[in-house]
């Protein structure tokens, strides 16, 4: 498996695999984004964050993403991280691969607090999350109304830093590694 960062031209492949949860309480939207819209968001999260790509026998086959979490400035140590899997390649390792790296990325950078939102019930992503050492924390209750019902949404969130005083600045991740890095796993 390669992982690599995100390119435009991969929007097309990130939306087929995020197409698999449109109709699901996996995520609030309700309508796939256009490409354009997509595309955005990539190059938004992009300038800062790790937007990384899983690409199996030359096909993506998932993607894991970092965004701020908070806007204030004292929020500046926590990242949000989001990702979605294609389904051929459930339960095979992919995943956890996939969001190491991520969360490798962002213990680089000086972010202390990876927070995750899953919506409930997703018993799997919870175990993911966990066996990725998330911790759950709190529940937001009947946080989202879809598909004709109420769902709960449950933050989970990994340390990844120790809580220095004062901590070192968050770095971007272009100021850790080079744009054109590329990790084989296996």
């Amino acid at each position: 498996m390669l992982i690599r960062f995100a390119r435009r031209e991969d929007v097309p492949a990130l939306l087929e695999i995020y197409n698999q949860s449109i109709d699901s309480p996996v995520t609030f939207e309700t309508v796939l984004p256009s490409e354009d819209e997509f595309a955005s968001r990539l190059e938004a999260f992009s300038t800062t964050y790790p937007y990384l790509v899983s690409v199996e026998d030359g096909r993506i086959t998932g993607y894991a993403y970092a965004h701020r979490c908070f806007e204030r400035e004292a929020y500046r140590f926590d990242a949000e991280v989001t990702i979605y899997m294609d389904r051929s390649v459930w339960r095979t390792g992919s995943a956890g691969k996939l969001y190491s790296k991520l969360l490798e990325l962002l213990k680089k950078m000086n972010i202390v607090n990876a927070y995750a939102l899953v919506t409930e019930p997703n018993k799997q992503s919870v175990f993911f999350h966990q066996k990725m050492g998330f911790d759950k924390f709190a529940v937001f209750t009947d946080a989202g109304y879809k598909n004709g019902s109420w769902i709960d949404v449950i933050w989970l969130v990994n340390v990844l830093n120790d809580k220095m005083m004062p901590p070192p600045e968050p770095l971007s991740v272009w100021d850790v590694v080079t744009q054109e890095a590329e990790w084989e796993v296996t």
